[in-house]
């Protein structure tokens, strides 16, 4: 199955999960044994999220909430850690991420990579700045990415 990983650095990396036992795969994936969150912002893909990742302090995953918020179209909750990301069948069951939800996915990453970048050499003024600026972006990269 078709999946990917988004890493708090903003890499992406292209996973190979077994069909039979995904979900063993994923907790493996995250590093979260007991438990992973699953959330839907996009009708055909499932964010699956280290279930004690904020309560553990892991970084937080500005380019698996960047590509959320704007598949929800508005900023969401921070996530933390590592998440992968699978595809959803109609009836709820995980499949293959299609290809142009794995665009996204990169697009959003790279543009996340690019503006921390940028930032760094001119901070945004404000988080609610960074916020809206990030959130534009990424709608930006998913509306080019269709």
């Amino acid at each position: 199955m078709r999946a990917l990983k988004i890493a708090p650095d903003a890499t992406v990396t292209e996973m190979d999960l077994p069909e039979a036992n995904a979900r063993a795969a994923i907790r493996e994936l995250l590093g979260s044994p007991d438990t992973v969150d699953q959330g839907i912002y996009h009708h055909r893909a499932v964010l699956h999220i280290h279930g004690n990742g904020r309560q553990l302090g892991l970084p937080e995953n500005l380019a698996a909430w960047a590509l959320a918020s704007a598949w929800r179209g508005t900023a969401l909750y921070s996530l933390a850690g590592p998440v992968a990301l699978t595809g959803r069948t109609m009836a709820g069951e995980l499949t293959s991420l299609d290809s142009d939800l794995v665009r996204h996915a990169r697009a959003v990453a790279q543009t996340v990579r690019e503006t921390l970048t940028e930032w760094r050499r001119r901070p945004p003024v404000s988080n609610e700045a960074a916020i809206s600026e990030l959130l534009a972006y990424a709608t930006r990269d998913i509306s080019a990415s269709k």
